[in-house]
């Protein structure tokens, strides 16, 4: 994932969650999106 833009990043996950994708796969954009500090740029779900 380190290949992604941080705002391709975001993207994915929203679709991610819009699609309902797995959860685990979710679970790893999330971690992702946390370990650059960008949570403040989205709101979490869960």
């Amino acid at each position: 994932m380190e290949h992604l833009s941080d705002e391709l990043l975001i993207e994915s996950y929203h679709k991610a969650n819009e699609l309902n994708l797995s959860p685990d796969f979710v679970l790893l954009i999330k971690k992702e999106i946390y370990n650059r500090g960008l949570s403040h740029l989205i709101k979490f779900s869960s």
